[in-house]
């Protein structure tokens, strides 16, 4: 006959794990952040090339699975002799098939910017690179905020799938507890409410980057 387990022992067992489901998660962002830059704009590149290699990459992180994706950088880089830690996969690997789609957010929020500001950039006889650098990007990333804020929350739940590559992460930690246990009810709804407090954290921290922006943005505005 099996012993009840508290909720609070639920909860301290799978605050253990959170540590290590917010580091991939940072990780990955960052490294989706970075890549949404550099293939959006690239997406917008004058070389056609350029535009090309972008276009592969979006496309194939986007149009294959992202838990095939971690099995692939897992199982099947070390027959090349790469092998990977499980966290440094799962942040690459999540980090490269979130960036696929911030490529598209950065891609659409730099052309939404008013045409008027590439002619007035023009006049001032600024450069390609320092009219997107000084004029285009500071306004555009203000439009990216809400839609980065969305997919860094999904990037979070799908850290869940780095459980399936033996990191113990705080989906794994619940499912071992729930095999121990057999609380089932108790255990994966303490794991829904950390995930909620993780994702409600994640939307706090972007709305001020919001509100920080649109204000820097409006001092630069306000400067002759």
């Amino acid at each position: 006959m099996r012993e009840d387990v508290s909720l609070l022992v639920f909860a301290r067992e799978l605050l253990l794990a959170a540590p290590v489901t917010i580091e991939i998660t940072l990780g990955a962002a960052v490294l989706a952040f970075a890549m949404s830059i550099l293939f959006g704009l690239a997406r917008l590149s004058r070389i056609w090339l350029v535009r090309a290699l972008a276009r592969i990459y979006v496309e194939f992180f986007r149009g294959s699975s992202a838990l095939v994706q971690l099995f692939w950088l897992f199982y099947v880089l070390p027959h090349f002799g790469i092998l990977l830690e499980p966290i440094t996969v799962g942040i690459v690997g999540l980090g490269l098939n979130a960036g696929a789609y911030g490529a598209e957010i950065v891609r659409g929020a730099v052309i939404a910017v008013d045409r008027g500001q590439y002619e007035a950039a023009t006049a001032l006889n600024f450069s390609r690179s320092r009219t997107m650098i000084r004029i285009i990007l500071p306004q555009a990333l203000v439009a990216m905020m809400p839609p980065f804020g969305n997919l860094f929350i999904e990037l979070l739940k799908g850290t869940a799938l780095v459980s399936l590559i033996t990191i113990t992460d705080i989906t794994f930690r619940a499912a071992q507890l729930n095999v121990f246990t057999l609380q089932s009810m108790e255990i994966f709804s303490v794991a829904i409410n950390v995930y909620l407090v993780l994702a409600l954290a994640i939307i706090f921290f972007m709305r001020s980057m919001e509100r920080r922006l649109g204000r820097g943005l409006g001092r630069v505005g306000g400067v002759s």
